[in-house]
């Protein structure tokens, strides 16, 4: 089994032990392996394993270690990957039937700038179907356990990417975000998670869902390692989060929209860790904004006639073998005209000129990462109804930050399985980390 402080340590964490001589990323790598093995919920985490792989890259790492030539902070240190991101020679089935079977020739290029820096490659971790919901429930592959329930989904559709980290199986993960699907089961699992803005980072050899919007992030334990992730994937030092703080900073609670039908817990966590900013010297104001109103009401007939041509040659090959309620959500983009599509990214352009200048007086804008809290993976099972309603209730909020086109970032508070949600506009990823990090350590 993992050495339980191994288990608890953050990715950057480890990295510096590496370096300080205290940690041999062999031993750590073996030490994670064996715990992924006998740990009880370890196949409803992990799809595969890639040890060969990983023991490789671990002992290069160690040869670089004790000569003095590591790569960086994270070299040595083991990651899981969501099973959309192909690895060459291992399957990469996107938790779906219709790709069992599909192995890559080669690494998708995060994986390549990963293990360039030294990173060690565990495995592939379970995975909503297409990466289509938001609950994590895939009775096709595995649906892995939330941390804080295990009667309860864990989030989606990076669900195992979560649960990798929240059961100690790894210290960071790399997961994917169409609509939500890194934020939701970081905050579930009472982890940190940074969507990054679509279009930054390299979707090569990731398998897609919705292009426009995919994009590729970190779920971990820290801001400092979704930063050390970001960074290394762009090929550039991270940023500098030392001193960061929020004292001085503006931020606005976006009204309205996120917090219709909000649970309880959500409410109340997400208002106490907006109290804890506010009482460290941050400026709260609260407003809601028509864009956002706006750009929600145009969130089906954008994204489902994109999934839905996506995968629709695929999908009607073997629709039988689908997930019903996946299936519903793909085949619901398939009537929607071509006018009524142009027509609404004509508006959804609109409205993200609009949100910008309204926010351009703010360092981030704040809101519940999630209006409810993990549902009971059971029910889900056995009620349509409310599969399809707390699935779109879950993604919400999320969903937000992809229709405008910004970067965000999911921090845990207090609440287990409440997180807080810091958006900012596009392409802003290093200052959201800033704040995020003087943020994390007031509210959870």
């Amino acid at each position: 089994m993992t050495d339980k402080n191994w288990a608890k340590l953050s990715a950057c964490e480890l990295g510096r032990e590496i370096g300080a001589g205290t940690i041999c990323p062999v031993e750590l790598t073996e030490s994670f392996l064996d715990a992924i093995r006998a740990h009880p919920v370890g196949t409803r985490i992990y799809a595969r394993l890639t040890p060969e792989r990983a023991l490789d890259e671990a002992m290069a790492a160690r040869g670089r270690a004790r000569a003095g030539l590591r790569r960086g902070v994270l070299d040595g240190v083991p990651v899981s990957w969501k099973d959309l991101f192909d690895t060459a020679g291992v399957a990469t089935e996107s938790g779906t039937a219709l790709l069992r079977g599909r192995v890559p020739t080669s690494d998708g290029a995060m994986l390549c700038a990963m293990t360039q820096a030294g990173t060690v490659c565990l495995g592939k971790t379970h995975m909503t179907e297409f990466a289509y919901s938001g609950l994590g429930l895939n009775p096709v592959t595995e649906t892995p356990p939330c941390i804080n329930n295990p009667q309860a989904v864990p989030g989606g559709s990076s669900s195992g990417s979560a649960a990798s980290v929240a059961f100690g199986l790894a210290p960071v993960a790399i997961g994917s975000d169409t609509g939500g699907s890194v934020r939701i089961p970081a905050a579930w699992n009472d982890l940190v998670g940074l969507k990054t803005t679509s279009g930054r980072l390299s979707l090569e050899g990731v398998v897609p869902l919705a292009p426009k919007f995919d994009s590729v992030g970190p779920l971990a334990r820290s801001v400092e390692d979704c930063a050390h992730v970001l960074a290394i994937m762009e090929n550039r030092p991270a940023p500098d989060l030392r001193g960061a703080t929020v004292a001085g900073r503006r931020f606005l609670v976006l009204e309205g929209a996120p917090f219709e039908g909000i649970r309880d817990e959500p409410a109340q966590g997400f208002e106490r860790a907006v109290a804890q900013l506010e009482a460290a010297g941050a400026q709260i104001d609260r407003a809601t904004l028509a864009p956002v109103e706006e750009a929600l009401a145009l969130s089906a007939i954008i994204y489902t006639p994109e999934c839905y041509a996506q995968w629709r040659e695929l999908i009607e090959t073997r629709p039988e073998a689908v997930f019903a309620p996946i299936l519903e959500r793909f085949r619901s983009g398939r009537d929607h005209l071509a006018t009524d599509y142009l027509a609404a990214w004509d508006a959804l352009r609109a409205h993200r000129q609009a949100y910008l200048a309204q926010t351009a007086g703010y360092d981030a804008v704040l809101l519940p990462t999630a209006p409810n809290m993990p549902p009971d993976a059971e029910r889900l099972m056995n009620d349509h109804a409310y599969f399809t309603t707390e699935n779109l209730l879950t993604l919400r909020n999320t969903r937000i930050g992809n229709l405008l086109g910004l970067c965000a970032l999911t921090l845990p508070t207090q609440t287990p399985s409440v997180g807080i949600s810091l958006m900012a506009p596009p392409m802003r990823e290093d200052n959201l980390l800033r704040l995020g990090a003087g943020a994390e350590k007031l509210v959870h």
